[in-house]
């Protein structure tokens, strides 16, 4: 008999993309999966010890879909989604509660299982928390073949080898300044010095107007297909994962390196400086260290990764085991 699961799913991209990275990676035979995705006020923004077991912070349209009958299992995608978990926990309390990422101190013990990356161990920890290396994501043999079918015609006429070039900016109280952004240009400029080809350029709403075209003037006359932020055109960003043959990452975005990881292709992540948090760090350390990506430096140029980064795997066995 098939188990119940709902799936709480915040407005953030990144922890959406994890939840369905693992999802997929479900045998669907075993789980009856709903959906709920999850609204806010402002009253979000409370610590959780305040919001408790309640559906605080919720918009009415959201704290509706939260009612009897309620399922076998729950995950939880969030520190947000924590209080939505622990409500439901507290209605029927033969439901068991998975959580994506650390949930924090407040209702830790309440959880059967709690999925936390390895760069996440100087937070507290408890017997239910079991470690993985990265974030799970949603790359698979299957969704880069759809997207290379989709892509692959519309690079076919830039010089080989491709890099693809994924450009995130900004985190917390940290720019992304114009001297990192001059760095990773003469870093990609110099790679492509060394490897010829073409590039596939990605920006994000976080990299800056100014950044961006500080990165795009040092790369100029290096062939290129490009999507920068704000374009209307279609989102190569999968495609470009599918088709490149190398990729350059930046280390704000956890879920970005996981992905470019997913690939098994070689991977290059610019850290720039006094920019990327003390967790980005041990992240990214954690990277090099179990040999799925390597600096941004031109020496690294013969990396090649050991195997694919693919947390979503390892999350999904320990639920199938719960």
């Amino acid at each position: 008999m098939k188990k119940t699961l709902w799936v709480l799913l915040d407005s953030r991209t990144g922890s959406v993309g994890q939840a369905r990275g693992v999802l997929q990676r479900l045998n669907p035979n075993n789980y009856d999966i709903n959906e709920k995705s999850l609204e806010y006020t402002k009253f979000s923004g409370l610590p959780n010890f305040l919001r408790g077991k309640t559906l605080i912070g919720l918009t009415p349209k959201s704290k509706n879909i939260i009612t009897p009958p309620f399922p076998d299992l729950v995950l939880s995608t969030s520190r947000r989604t924590v209080p939505v978990a622990r409500f439901i926990k507290k209605q029927s309390p033969t439901t068991k509660l998975i959580q994506l990422m650390h949930p924090g101190r407040t209702g830790l013990r309440e959880f059967d299982l709690a999925i936390v990356p390895e760069h996440d161990k100087n937070k507290v920890s408890y017997p239910n928390i079991k470690y993985i290396v990265g974030a799970p994501h949603r790359i698979t043999e299957k969704t880069l073949a759809q997207a290379r079918e989709t892509w692959q015609p519309k690079f076919a006429d830039l010089p080989k080898p491709l890099t693809a070039v994924v450009i995130g900016g900004a985190i917390k109280n940290k720019e992304f300044s114009l001297e990192n952004a001059a760095s990773l240009g003469q870093k990609i400029r110099e790679m492509n010095e060394k490897t010829g080809g073409s590039i596939l350029i990605t920006t994000s709403r976080r990299t800056g107007a100014k950044a961006e075209k500080v990165i795009m003037d040092a790369l100029s006359g290096i062939p290129a297909y490009t999507f920068l932020w704000g374009d209307k055109k279609e989102n190569p960003y999968m495609g470009y994962l599918a088709c490149a043959d190398n990729i350059i990452v930046t280390g704000d975005s956890v879920s970005m390196c996981c992905e470019a990881c997913g690939t098994g292709k070689p991977v290059f992540i610019f850290t720039g400086r006094h920019w990327l948090t003390r967790k980005h760090i041990r992240f990214i350390a954690s990277l090099y260290k179990n040999g799925y990506a390597a600096a941004l430096k031109t020496h690294n140029l013969n990396f090649k990764p050991k195997e694919k980064l693919n947390a979503a795997v390892d999350a999904a066995a320990m639920i199938d085991a719960l």
